[in-house]
């Protein structure tokens, strides 16, 4: 029997947001209703980066590709999910090292962000050496519970290493139900072509591999 595990951020107005930053907070309303018609329709303006979502190279590279350039191979499969909440700050090639990662492998970075729902300046994150590691290997894409992959890093290196790398990058998943281990991972962002992000939802599932 598997099991779903649903790893997206609930998008609602006053949700975390990177570095609580008033403009990319959703804005939610309502444009029609009862009251004047037959149907009920509501509005969103929402930042590409907000909640759970994926980067696009042209995030951080001048002319680098957009949400159109990664295939649905490369978002959906077997995924590893790694415990690495004991570590305070980046995530170095040193922590990973011991978990034996190979080629084309997808891999969840589960770290002491999933424990609070609250925004942490002082967040995990994907150190540029530990980056480095990950293309060293080619692993086909790494996803992060933190709503930045990295933090206080000139130049941006651990976005740029991996995108030069060819890797998808997911920030902003949930993952404190989930337990080290193999899981079936499925990162569908709305399909948004020209863009430098898309939100996604994001599901882990247990039990079909």
């Amino acid at each position: 029997m598997y099991k779903i595990y649903d790893v997206s951020m609930p998008i609602y107005e006053g949700m975390p947001v990177y570095k609580m930053k008033p403009e990319k907070q959703p804005q939610i309303r309502n444009v029609q209703n009862f009251d004047t018609a037959t149907a009920y329709e509501s509005r969103i303006d929402m930042d590409m980066h907000c909640g759970t979502h994926v980067d696009a190279p042209l995030h951080m590279v001048p002319g680098g590709g957009t949400m159109k350039e990664w295939p649905m191979e490369q978002l959906t499969g077997p995924c590893r999910v790694l415990d690495l909440t004991r570590v305070e700050a980046g995530i170095s090639r040193a922590d990973l090292e011991t978990y034996g990662l190979e080629k084309n492998e997808f891999v969840v970075l589960k770290t002491r962000n999933s424990l609070s729902e609250e925004w942490d300046p002082d967040f995990a994150y994907l150190a540029e050496d530990g980056a480095r590691y990950l293309a060293e290997i080619g692993v086909r894409g790494v996803a992060i519970d933190a709503l930045g992959i990295e933090r206080a890093q000139a130049g941006h290196p651990t976005h740029k290493t991996l995108f030069a790398a060819g890797i998808v990058i997911y920030e902003g998943l949930r993952l404190a139900e989930v337990a080290e281990g193999r899981y079936f991972f499925v990162g569908a962002p709305l399909k948004i072509l020209e863009t430098e992000a898309a939100p996604a939802r994001v599901l882990l599932i247990e039990g079909i591999l």
